[in-house]
């Protein structure tokens, strides 16, 4: 906007400087400046009115005042299953607190419902956990906004952050039943809604850009180019983030699983000295794949491309085909988004006919089995450019392990516990990209991309007095080494109570002399297994549960905090139930008194799962 002296109120060369202060002024100083100007217009405002508006020439900008104004509140409520959520909030209160707007972070678990009514500003960032379903520690608050005790909420300004995965079906489903039920209650938008891709650091900085600029009393432009630079899930006492992994040299790499076994499991230990990272119990570590190098051969020699050509990475500038999809790009994981683009760049009739509403189940087949190779092989896709077709395709994205080690114990390393994924389907071998990596092409002396995932929602009791019930058949059992080792060298004096499962004792007891000594040490109190293919009748970790079920209620009634690690569509779903089954007989309650049992332990942090 410019102003002359003929629509001014002010005489020239105040009008003059006016107009050089404009450009430099945030929306919500010109906003009041405009209104103030156009009032002094209407009433005939006299020259020397500027004087009032605006300090003389030799002030700085900055010395602008403003209509004065209380400080903003804001809320901020996460819901997070692996910490990204909790950590991303974080971040979003330092912004608002370095732009005097008062924050608090709460996570959605430790928010009291009957507090919504009284809210002014309320932001969520919240991911989608399973089928489109929320995290854990958002079940409560979901639930409720979601009934019919939710108020009406005219007053309250919010704005939604949701974190999700495209290569599920119900893509940040959870943020868009928060963000259209808050709407429907009355609430107003602050922002529109923003979702998030596992590669989220862009789309969420843009996000947090918008809303800080939204309730700051005084943005500047020198703090939001800052802010945006800063990685958004660096660690505190690290240079290095999801952004800027580090280079962990590989210590050891060895098979867990004895010979004949059905399954092989690569315990990895790998070096952090000199990264400045820190971990504890619970959290996780992120590992930047690569794709193997045969289906990257083959993708390349079926489009007849040029593995030299280079080709556009992001912002990184553009690379040699083979190395971008080598190192870059995802191309085992078919995404709805992916199809869609690349019906509409082809004009494909198949392809076009797979995304329409009525073949909804046929695309969620075709994405649960095939990947890139197929997809150009199905629908005859030679032709495109390696430009065309990359362009469409999203940066591969971190594998994120439980840590399977105690810093305290090993201080300056931190290992996994992976199970490798091959199986054949459609003629071809397929295989699980990060966990075939570290099987075959993984040495000691070679060095993997990496950083701390810190999730507080799956963290040891305190009182290391408080007994603990954990429960992790297969690489489910990585934390609760973790937790032992930890325990071990804090001489916790908390009974502990593990329950293993797998597949056969002989070849797939993972870490059991470990095991053993801490049982011999007393670091492990009691430990139940289970292994399915030992006995006619199969048997898992939830029917040893229930032959102690007892034993069990009298842990769980006396304050033990219980852990689940593993599968969720099945393990954690039959535990979750065998352990509803066990609190309503132990207290003679009813399904649903047994439910919300489970549900207060959630919120009291006595019931945690770190599922997949």
């Amino acid at each position: 906007m410019e102003l002359n002296v003929t629509n001014s109120p002010f005489n020239q060369q105040q009008t003059e400087l006016l107009n050089q202060l404009l450009p430099t002024l945030n929306g919500h100083q010109r906003i009041w400046l405009t209104g103030y100007l156009a009032a002094q217009a209407a009433v005939g405002g006299e020259a020397q009115t500027l004087g009032q508006a605006i300090a003389p020439a030799a002030t700085p900008v900055a010395a602008i005042p403003t209509q004065p104004a209380a400080p903003r509140e804001v809320t901020i409520l996460f819901g997070s299953q692996t910490g990204n959520g909790s950590g991303l909030a974080k971040k979003l209160a330092k912004r608002l607190d370095e732009q005097q707007v008062k924050t608090e972070v709460l996570s959605m678990a430790d928010f009291k419902p009957a507090n919504l009514k009284k809210l002014e500003n309320l932001l969520i960032i919240v991911s989608t956990h399973g089928e489109g379903d929320p995290p854990d520690n958002a079940l409560a608050f979901h639930e409720f906004l979601n009934s019919k005790r939710a108020p009406k909420l005219e007053n309250l300004n919010y704005s939604v952050l949701a974190l999700g995965d495209t290569s599920y079906e119900f893509f940040c489903q959870t943020g868009k039943d928060f963000d259209g039920r808050l709407a429907e209650l009355g609430a107003t938008r602050l922002v529109d809604r923003a979702d998030c891709d596992v590669d989220f650091d862009e789309t969420a900085g843009e996000w947090m850009k918008a809303v800080t600029e939204s309730l700051s009393a005084t943005p500047t432009a020198a703090a939001y180019a800052a802010e945006s630079a800063a990685p958004l899930s660096a660690d505190p006492e690290s240079e290095y983030s999801r952004s800027n992994p580090f280079r962990a040299e590989v210590l050891e790499n060895l098979n867990l699983n004895g010979r004949g076994s059905a399954r092989e499991t690569r315990h990895l230990e790998l070096s952090l000295e000199g990264s400045g990272l820190t971990y504890e119990p619970g959290d996780s570590l992120g590992v930047y794949p690569e794709n193997h190098p045969r289906l990257v051969d083959e993708i390349i020699e079926e489009m007849d491309w040029n593995a030299e050509d280079n080709v556009a990475t992001g912002k990184s500038g553009s690379v040699a085909l083979r190395e971008a999809l080598h190192h870059y790009f995802e191309i085992t994981v078919l995404t709805k988004p992916l199809i869609e683009q690349v019906a509409k760049l082809t004009g494909n009739e198949q392809l076009v006919k797979l995304t329409s509403p009525e073949s909804v189940e046929e695309l969620r087949a075709y994405l649960g089995e095939n990947d890139l190779l197929d997809l150009i092989r199905d629908f005859n896709l030679k032709g495109l450019s390696a430009a065309e077709l990359t362009g469409l395709l999203r940066k591969i994205p971190a594998r994120l392990y439980s840590i399977a080690s105690s810093s305290k114990a090993t201080p300056d390393e931190v290992h996994l516990t992976v199970r490798t994924v091959r199986y054949a389907c459609g003629g071809r071998d397929r295989y699980g990209v990060c966990s075939v990596q570290m099987a075959e092409r993984l040495e000691p002396g070679d060095a993997l991309p990496v950083f701390v995932q810190h999730n507080p929602n799956f963290k040891l009791p305190e009182n290391p007095d408080t007994p603990i019930i954990m429960i992790g058949p297969g690489t489910g059992v990585a934390p609760f080494r973790s937790f032992l080792a930890e325990r071990e060298e804090n001489d916790a004096r908390g009974k502990t109570w593990m329950f293993y499962g797998d597949q056969h004792f002989a070849t797939d007891f993972l870490y059991q002399t470990e095991w053993q000594r801490w049982i011999k040490d007393g670091v492990l109190t009691k430990m139940d297994v289970a292994f399915s293919r030992d006995t006619a009748e199969k048997v898992y970790v939830q029917h040893r549960m229930m032959e102690k079920s007892q034993e069990l209620y009298e842990w769980i009634n006396s304050g033990a905090a219980v852990y689940v690690c593993g599968d969720e569509k099945n393990m954690a779903h039959d535990v979750h139930g065998a352990l509803e089954t066990i609190i309503a007989q132990g207290g003679g309650l009813s399904p649903e008194q047994a439910s919300e049992y489970l549900l207060r332990m959630q919120q009291e942090k006595r019931y945690q799962r770190d599922v997949y």
